[in-house]
């Protein structure tokens, strides 16, 4: 009988062993096809995000140098007052438009959208090619490139949350703007030096905030109905904040090591 019992009881063990070994695989299978969607998912997603940024850029960047290199078209839109200030403050508006509404458009909409918004950008950044020379605005934008790449890329990597120093960064761009409208009236160039170091540093901050929260944005929403499409609605706005990140960087950047014409 004990012979039996311990033949019996070696059996179940074993089967049990063989049970748990193929479960745990069959789990760890699963679990890794899991992560392989996931992030094949989050890697087109990120990749339509950057490509509609890069999209921008060139529609701004054709833009503000077929205007800003005629000094006939700078004429035309700057000369006026009026056409000054809409040239100015129409993207503003634009983007407050573009982040109310983006969510209850179709994507194709959107899009449209926000290529429309960096033509309107490109013409009131056209001055640039007026004010400072064309190698000071190549080397302050391939700066921003690398800067603005290396930055993005620890947003999407590191494991750290970053949304605590999200909210701090928010708090230091309005700060910024208030440094902003005091140096308007002051004219100082200590106030100017400043201004234009924090501004590169709190945008460039921005940058990994902003990669960080597009790429969890998509990873909570993925899987909600209709998420990849919400998801890709969604995208657009990432662009766009990366977009003015990038901008921001860029203009800060040119101000604070550009050589004047």
């Amino acid at each position: 009988f004990i012979n039996k019992y311990d033949i019996n009881h070696s059996s179940i063990h074993n089967v049990k062993e063989i049970f748990m070994a193929e479960f745990e695989s069959i789990r760890s299978t699963t679990r890794s096809d899991s992560n392989i969607n996931i992030d094949s998912g989050l890697r087109a997603h990120m990749n339509k995000v950057y490509g509609l940024m890069a999209v921008a850029m060139v529609i701004t960047g054709l833009v503000a140098w077929s205007i800003g290199t005629s000094p006939q078209l700078v004429g035309a839109l700057f000369s006026n007052s009026i056409i000054s200030l809409i040239v100015m403050f129409a993207p503003l508006g634009f983007v407050f438009f573009l982040s109310a509404r983006v969510m209850k458009m179709s994507y194709s909409a959107g899009q449209l959208s926000f290529w429309l918004f960096s033509a309107l950008m490109g013409l009131s950044l056209s001055t640039i090619f007026v004010v400072y020379t064309g190698a000071s605005i190549a080397n302050a934008f391939f700066t921003t490139a690398i800067a603005f790449g290396a930055m993005s890329l620890f947003g999407y990597t590191t494991k750290k949350d970053l949304s605590g120093m999200g909210r701090f960064l928010f708090m230091g761009v309005i700060g910024l703007i208030v440094a902003m409208i005091i140096n308007w009236f002051t004219q100082s160039p200590g106030l100017e030096f400043a201004i234009n170091v924090l501004g590169v540093l709190i945008f460039a901050g921005l940058t990994a905030y902003d990669t960080q929260n597009i790429k969890n944005t998509y990873l909570s929403i993925r899987n909600a109905p209709n998420g990849e499409e919400i998801a890709a609605k969604a995208g657009i706005l990432g662009a766009l904040s990366l977009y003015i990140n990038f901008l921001n960087m860029f203009m800060f950047l040119l101000q604070f090591m550009g050589n004047r014409e």
